[in-house]
């Protein structure tokens, strides 16, 4: 009777492990399946590029070839000069995030937790928020001139508005029972803010923080063309008055790669951070 019993599990068991790798071959698929597919419109809009290249529909002044930008950007790289335009330019968003995040963590806090602070607070902010960074350039170059710290107020300007909404709206959004459970323990507020408020207001906070990052990558862009005299946003102002259009492609493409690996780094590092807590409770 064990043998019988013996012999019908065994089945059973070489069917279970076989699914096991069953299901990661087609968890692999399902990923490659779908990176394909993004793959998709930028092969598209490369094969469409180097048609117009090759064809001339476009002259070939205004429109270098695929192979020509992507030779510049490896000069560009050899000599230096693209990795320290680079370097700036990430100095700036660093510094800026900095200055941003910690005056939106500020105010989020502040108008989440305070009702006297939000009626003084709240109004002006709405107002403050609906101006673009590039609205501010002409009043900051009254007071600050076109340094260095035009730019670092200029980018952290677009930082404090994504910081701030979610940091006060992941408060207000807390549960009034994990509140009241700490009334029941007699929290302080010190232990409220601690083992309450930021925990749970940790994934709003998280996804204002990473929006406050992308949105000073992309204002850095716009401060530098405007005014400055380093990093990559000047690079492609002096390429384009001096009609290398080339040099102005290969730091297009490497303005989106830096943006794109920005976003995922910050994606990865929020999913790691907060797969403890996927809902904020």
């Amino acid at each position: 009777m064990n043998t019988q019993t013996l012999s019908t599990s065994l089945p059973l068991v070489a069917a279970d492990t076989g699914r096991t790798p069953n299901k990661a071959l087609a968890r692999a698929g399902e990923i490659a399946a779908r990176f394909s597919l993004g793959l998709l419109a930028p092969l598209a809009i490369l094969a469409l590029w180097q048609l117009a290249s090759a064809y001339e529909w476009i002259p070939v002044q205004i429109l270098p070839s695929p192979r020509q930008t992507w030779e510049t950007f490896l000069d560009l790289a050899a000599r230096g000069e693209l990795g320290e335009h680079l370097s700036i330019s990430l100095a700036r968003v660093s510094w800026s995030v900095l200055a941003g995040g910690s005056i939106g963590l500020a105010l989020g806090f502040a108008i989440g937790l305070s009702a006297r602070a939000k009626a003084y607070l709240h109004p002006s902010f709405e107002v403050f928020a609906q101006f673009p960074v590039i609205g501010w350039i002409p009043l900051l170059m009254l007071f600050l001139g076109i340094d260095e710290a035009l730019k670092i107020v200029a980018i952290s300007f677009a930082v404090v508005v994504p910081v701030t909404v979610n940091t006060y709206k992941g408060i207000l959004a807390i549960a009034r029972d994990l509140l009241e459970v700490g009334r029941v323990y007699a929290f302080t507020s010190r232990q409220t803010l601690l083992r309450v408020v930021i925990p749970s207001a940790l994934p709003s906070i998280f996804s204002g923080i990473r929006q406050g990052i992308m949105q000073a990558w992309l204002a850095l862009i716009f401060v530098e063309l405007l005014a400055s005299s380093e990093g990559l946003g000047y690079l492609m102002t002096w390429a384009r008055q001096v009609m290398q259009l080339d040099i102005v492609f290969a730091l297009i493409l490497v303005v989106g790669l830096v943006g794109f690996v920005l976003d995922w780094v910050l994606q990865k590092t929020e999913n790691h951070f907060l797969a403890w807590n996927p809902k904020g409770l």
